[in-house]
């Protein structure tokens, strides 16, 4: 039986939100890997919000977030 390693960077970023729209204030809180069969995430936190609500957005290219997009 053969598996497959596990990427070791993530696909997705956790980001807590707090706000609404362009008052919305976005702080990263954790990191996300897509399960092989695609359908869930395993997580890992560095902080767990007591407020706000967690948003998965898909992980930029570095090249992306040094240019600021």
């Amino acid at each position: 039986m053969t598996s497959k390693s596990k990427p070791t960077v993530p696909s997705h970023s956790v980001y807590v939100v707090e706000g609404e729209g362009d008052r919305a204030f976005w702080t990263k809180v954790g990191s996300a890997w897509r399960h092989d069969d695609g359908d869930g995430f395993n997580l890992k936190l560095t902080a767990l919000p007591i407020d706000g609500r967690l948003v998965i957005r898909k992980a930029k290219a570095k090249s992306d977030r040094e240019a600021g997009q």
